[in-house]
């Protein structure tokens, strides 16, 4: 409960370790000669005690800030790890391998790669740091602390039908590549206070789920359906399909933020830190949203702008209803 409790559980030549965000209540299921599985129930975000960054390539990973360094969940050994990959890669951040390895190795960095996990080269200590006391046999998985649903499943929880969705007006956050773990937690914050029913992300590319964007979220990140994609394109085509509407933060968007028609079933595009929303994505949008700026302001932070216009979508549709 002070942050810093370990617990590492060993089944014949392998292990799974987590360093336990405070707050946490792991339950850690085994038996001789078969696979740990591993259930976490939800952190508490406010009692975690360190944020992450990025790494000097942009990628997020492990940094260190007030000394502290960033708890991540590591799935350890060979044979556990080929088994996430092969069964639900979507979980996976990144893979450590130790350098100079071979053999086994070099099959896990190939099934890594092909699932387009990123792959890093490390010394044997970095690894050894990361999970003491545990046989790692020279590979290191880092496993997002959520679950992401299927886009199809989110979009069926949320509106079933086009009935549904016509009735219901449903609004969905779509992230095109926002970078910045805790720029996703302060959207997924504003996403739950204005009543966002889910929030896509793409597969690669992008901001995981960290225990940095967790705490930044402030506890919100469990009120919002959150899922991967591995188009933008197509997932767009998919809203126009079932009859929302697409919208996206434009700086220079044709319809400002005041003008916009907020009270329909809606997909909301927020794009990335540094170039916004990518060129074919702002063209598949129906409408392109700009907020009114004086003279000397180029643009806002990606989660100021988005909470600005979820609010003004928000109290909009509050309006229609009193």
């Amino acid at each position: 409960r002070n942050g810093d409790m370990r617990r590492s559980v060993r089944c014949d030549t392998w292990a799974i370790y987590d360093w336990q965000l405070a707050g946490s209540r792991p339950t850690l299921h085994a038996a001789a000669g078969t696979a740990c599985r591993r259930v976490l129930h939800a952190p508490t975000p406010h009692t975690m005690g360190s944020t992450s960054g990025k790494n000097q390539d942009g990628r997020t990973g492990m940094s260190r800030r007030g000394g502290k360094e960033e708890r991540a969940r590591y799935l350890a050994g060979r044979n556990p790890v080929r088994e996430q990959l092969e069964k639900d890669p979507g979980r996976v951040e990144k893979t450590l391998l130790q350098k100079g390895g071979s053999g086994a190795l070099k099959q896990i960095e190939h099934l890594a790669r092909s699932e387009g996990i990123p792959v890093q080269f490390v010394p044997k200590t970095r690894l050894d740091q990361l999970v003491p006391g545990v046989n790692h046999q020279g590979v290191l998985l880092a496993v997002s602390p959520i679950t992401y649903l299927d886009v199809d499943e989110l979009l069926q929880r949320v509106a079933p039908d086009r009935d549904a969705v016509r009735e219901g007006k449903p609004v969905i956050v779509v992230l095109d590549h926002i970078q910045d773990p805790h720029n996703l937690g302060a959207i997924v914050r504003s996403c739950a206070a204005t009543g966002v029913q889910g929030i896509i992300i793409p597969e690669r590319g992008a901001a995981p789920v960290t225990a940095a964007a967790v705490k930044t979220s402030a506890g919100t990140m469990s009120q919002v359906l959150l899922a991967r994609t591995g188009c933008l394109l197509q997932l767009i085509e998919q809203f126009k399909e079932r009859e929302y509407w697409v919208a996206g933060a434009d700086g220079a968007g044709e319809t400002s933020l005041g003008a916009m028609d907020w009270d329909r079933p809606l997909a909301l595009v927020i794009g990335s830190e540094d170039k916004g929303m990518s060129r074919t994505v702002s063209a598949a949008c129906d409408y392109r949203v700009s907020i009114p700026m004086e003279n000397g302001v180029e643009s806002l932070n990606a989660s100021v702008a988005a909470a600005l216009l979820l609010f003004a979508a928000y109290m909009q549709r509050r309006a229609g209803q009193d």
